[in-house]
């Protein structure tokens, strides 16, 4: 994995459904275009969906979970989903990911992939 993250990583935060106080770990990931990259709606729209069939059907996923920066209002819709952290990034390169984020109790990582 490579140490360099884009800057706008790091400002991110999260609002969307509830996840069980219960789960203690949990991937957030998006199949929208990677920071940097401009992909049309129709391609980002696709790639959600297939994302979202993928993990409900694995029965890993929680809930919608959107990203956004409190700077620039940027947002992007992802999914909360309860994956093992080597499964969470290989999911994350599948749909053409620079990063996911990772929740482990009260603390949120970035992780490239």
């Amino acid at each position: 994995m490579s140490s360099q993250f884009h800057p706008a990583y790091f400002e991110t935060r999260f609002r969307g459904e509830r996840v069980d106080e219960e789960i203690l770990e949990f991937a957030i990931i998006t199949a929208y275009s990677t920071t940097g990259e401009e992909w049309s709606d129709d391609r980002n729209e696709t790639a959600d969906e297939k994302l979202q069939k993928e993990l409900d059907s694995q029965g890993c996923l929680l809930g919608r979970m959107t990203g956004y920066s409190p700077t620039t209002g940027h947002a992007e819709p992802g999914w909360a989903a309860r994956l093992e952290f080597d499964r969470a990034c290989d999911t994350g390169l599948r749909y053409k990911q620079d990063a996911i984020y990772y929740v482990r109790g009260d603390k949120i990582g970035r992780a490239h992939v």
